[in-house]
Parts: C-alpha cells; structure tokens; sequence
C-alpha cells in the first residue's frame, strides 16, 4: 500500500508539472562568438504545453550576494509560473569575483534582449515581458532596465516585481559600510563612489519607470528594509499608488516560498501582470 501510496503521489507530481510544462535547458543568450565557451553562462526557459495564444513573459534573476547561487536552484518557480500559463526565463550570470555588478547587469540586459528577439519561438508575447528578481537579483533585474547606458527601452518592459531586492541604493549603504574583500564586495562594486551610483536603480526613477510589484520581508535584513524604504519614497511621485506587500518571513523563505505550487504570491504576481499588459 506504501509503494502504491508512493506511485500516486508520483504520477500526481508529474501531472502538475512536467506534463503541464516543459523546461528547455542551458540556451546561450549571448553573442555566438562567446557563447561556446564553456564559462559562459545560458538560461533556462519553461513553457506552458498546449499554449492556445501568446503568453507572457517573465524573466526572474536569481539573488546570492552576487557571488553565489545558480539558475537550477529556482526551477519549481519556474515550472510554477509555466503551469499558470507564463512563459518563465531564468539565467545564470557571471558572479564576483569574476564580474563586477557592471558586467552582471549588462549580462541580464543581454538576457532581456534575447528574450524580445527569441520570444515568438517558444509562443511568447514580446509585448508582455516582465522581469522580477530576489535580493541580488532584485537590483541586476531593475537596473538593467531602468540605466538607460543597458540599452533597454523601458516602454518595452511591462513591469518590474522585486522581491526583497538589495542594492536599491548601494551608494547610500556603501557611503556607510565602505567595501572590502567580503563577499567580494570590493570586487563587485570597485572603491569609485561614481560606481556606486551608477549601480543604484533608486537614482534612475522617472516617468517614463516601468510599474513596480514590491515584497519586503518582515524579518529580512535591516539594510534591505532601509535601501526599499528609500526606493518608494523616490519611486511615489511617479506611481503614487504603489504600495509595498510586507511579508512576515526572512530573506531565503521570501523566494523559497515560489517553490510551492499553491501560495498567494504566484496569483499577486499574475494579477500585477494582468493589470499591466499593454
């Protein structure tokens, strides 16, 4: 009774996700001069099987103090979002210390890219993208659309979802907590305070900014609560009706909490993008 107890849950397993989804693994998103080598980091894409029209696109980066962490970590949320019908993109990219947050963020830039070019090959909407990201990932996904020196138009991107993101203003943080060797901080934001701006989306908020979904954790770090603080404040003159989510968790349990199929952030999401499908 135990093995046959143990098949059903199996087969359950397989039904919710890998008969409702498909996962394409390791696709190169970077010019094909580089893309061969063996360093070089690829993407992985999960699609909704029996797509009836266009989906939409979400493009999620995974966090890690930018020196860790790894695309394969986060594939139940993709699978996830396929199953609720959203075509789900997440990549690896450099990390420090072998890439400052400059050549991370124009990596992700290039995975935005490559998704408006490659979209309708998996019955994507170029039209509908959007582009989320945990702690680390937070910051690479909102900078690499809103410095316009990434070159990505930010009428071409839906909206933004962070989720207890970092780095919102690390030209505050690191005027306070000047960098060093941990975490490769040193490596990842150089000691030149320009760099630092360059690096906090906070100071690239306009009107023309994509509108923002934000999740901060209850019991997450003092500094991310502080940096998203900062960020609304600036971010409320321009989409006055944007209203964080406070989230009684700590920083990991704020994304491994997609890992499950049935939680009420994976319906928030869908309902913001819903919202703003142009």
């Amino acid at each position: 009774m135990r093995y046959f107890s143990g098949f059903l849950l199996l087969l359950f397993i397989c039904t919710l996700y890998s008969c409702s989804t498909k996962k394409i693994s390791d696709v190169s998103y970077l010019p094909t001069s580089i893309a061969t080598e063996t360093t070089v980091p690829k993407l992985n894409v999960f699609v909704p099987r029996r797509l009836k029209s266009e989906a939409p696109i979400l493009i999620f980066v995974h966090g890690g103090y930018w020196n860790s962490g790894r695309k394969g970590t986060y594939d139940l949320l993709g699978r996830n979002f396929a199953r609720k019908g959203v075509i789900t993109v997440i990549p690896d990219y450099t990390l420090s210390p072998n890439a400052s947050y400059d050549e991370m963020t124009a990596e992700i830039a290039s995975v935005i890219k490559w998704v408006q070019f490659n979209s309708k090959q998996y019955k994507g909407n170029p039209k509908q993208i959007f582009v989320t990201g945990h702690s680390a990932g937070g910051h690479l996904a909102a900078l690499a659309v809103m410095n316009p020196k990434y070159g990505i138009e930010t009428s071409a991107i839906s909206g933004i979802i962070l989720n207890d993101a970092a780095g919102l203003n690390m030209k505050d943080y690191l005027e306070k907590n000047p960098p060093t060797a941990a975490y490769d901080y040193l490596a990842t934001w150089t000691n030149n305070p320009e760099n630092w701006k360059a690096a906090s989306p906070i100071y690239f908020i306009d009107k023309t900014t994509p509108p923002f979904l934000i999740y901060v954790g209850e019991q997450t770090y003092g500094s991310i609560k502080t940096a998203n603080n900062q960020f609304l404040k600036a971010l409320k003159p321009f989409q006055p009706d944007v209203t964080p989510i406070y989230i009684n968790k700590k920083h990991v349990p704020m994304v491994t909490q997609y890992f499950f199929p049935w939680n009420d952030r994976i319906d928030e999401v869908l309902d913001f993008m819903k919202l703003n499908i142009k």
